[in-house]
């Protein structure tokens, strides 16, 4: 599933092809790419049509775009999710999900996406002072935000009575983190994803989220993690930052710092990516009274 900085190339290139132009012609082509929002395909499109694009917006892995009118676009990437800015001319591709069309007579706007985990939706505009919509209220800032509070982050992750990869997956405690970036800062401090959240220092949690940071500024510079053709910007260009990974799906390869094969572990239907050397596996608690 793409990440903060997957979702962040994305926002980006929305920004330089989208907003300022108004949009003109909406087709929902599939249900279930609209399923967040419950008036159906053709007041889909009427809440669209005639209103223009302000800005590109992100709260960890969600993107907007706030319209006119109070109005926002929002979308969910899910696991296959593309939204590409695509010359009319160019023929429709079969998993085109959504097409929205401008005035202008300029590229078009397409959500495709194969496996239709993703979505759009519209709502209304928050408040102010960020006007963040209603339904991403519940997700948290991610640690590129500046006003991201490290010190209340790490407060809430030591407060936790679970495993720091788990936590680290929580969009309520910290957004935009997904399985390869966990696994690529945790390696970068040298904890195994199965550490107790009770058990991290302030600054070895302070540690991590410096470690976050700069595994996502590093995979921005290079457009994101791209495994398939389907993590792309809107220009259909695939990230190279899968060059660069340290830990994520380097099974029985030497770990770049120590050398020992690195190890795959089962975690939650997925994969984790380890070094044995480097990120030993913690100790179990000792349960009360035994010898």
């Amino acid at each position: 599933m793409p990440e903060l900085p997957e979702v962040e190339v994305v926002r980006a290139g929305l920004a330089r092809s989208v907003v300022g132009r108004e949009i003109g012609a909406v087709s929902a082509r599939h249900p279930r790419s609209i399923r967040r929002f419950p008036g159906g395909p053709d007041e889909f499109a009427a809440q669209l049509i005639g209103r223009t694009v302000r800005a590109a917006a992100r709260r960890g892995k969600y993107l907007w775009l706030p319209l006119s009118d109070d109005q926002v676009l929002l979308g969910h990437l899910g696991m296959s999710g593309q939204l590409l800015v695509v010359p009319r001319s160019v023929p429709e591709s079969p998993h085109l999900r959504v097409l929205i069309g401008f005035a202008d007579d300029g590229p078009d706007l397409r959500f495709l996406d194969q496996r239709t985990f993703g979505g759009l939706w519209v709502e209304p505009a928050g408040e102010a002072p960020d006007h963040l919509p209603l339904s991403l209220t519940h997700i948290a800032r991610d640690p590129l935000d500046p006003l991201f509070d490290e010190t209340v982050f790490v407060s809430r992750l030591r407060r936790r009575r679970t495993e720091i990869k788990r936590a680290l997956l929580d969009q309520t405690l910290i957004s935009g983190v997904g399985n390869i970036y966990a696994d690529e800062a945790l390696w970068r401090v040298g904890l195994h994803g199965g550490r107790p959240t009770d058990r991290l220092s302030v600054a070895k949690g302070r540690e991590l989220v410096t470690a976050i940071r700069e595994v996502m500024i590093e995979a921005l510079r290079q457009g994101g993690t791209s495994f398939d053709s389907l993590y792309v910007n809107v220009n259909g260009e695939s990230g190279y930052f899968a060059r660069a990974l340290n830990a994520y799906g380097r099974q029985d390869q030497p770990c770049a710092r120590c050398g020992t094969p690195m190890r795959r572990e089962s975690f939650m239907n997925r994969s984790s990516y380890s070094c044995p050397g480097c990120q030993p596996r913690p100790r179990r608690r000792r349960r009360h009274g035994s010898r």
